[in-house]
């Protein structure tokens, strides 16, 4: 098993506007939501992430809807053997 090694910055900085600092200070003030504005950016991060993950299932579920809302009468039925033949076919004429 071949291991790799990622070398990641332990830090990101970033500047703000002085409108979005009092914003983050806002939150992070102890009387807001965060505690520190490290906490308020991972969160934001890790929603942004879940959102972008939920955006791929959402297009998956659009590819897959027609075939889901199909009439089973334009289906065929194949078995576990017909599908492993078809990808040997493909794989020897690819």
């Amino acid at each position: 098993m071949v291991s790799k090694v990622f070398n990641v910055s332990s830090s990101i900085n970033v500047r703000l506007p002085q409108e979005l600092q009092m914003f983050v200070k806002v939150q992070t003030d102890g009387a807001g939501v965060y505690d520190s504005t490290s906490e308020y950016i991972r969160d934001l991060i890790r929603r942004d992430y879940q959102r972008a993950e939920e955006q791929k299932w959402q297009k998956l579920e659009a590819l897959l809807q027609p075939g889901l809302d199909g009439d089973e009468e334009n289906f065929l039925s194949v078995s576990r053997g017909d599908v492993i033949e078809a990808a040997k076919a493909r794989l020897n004429d690819g």
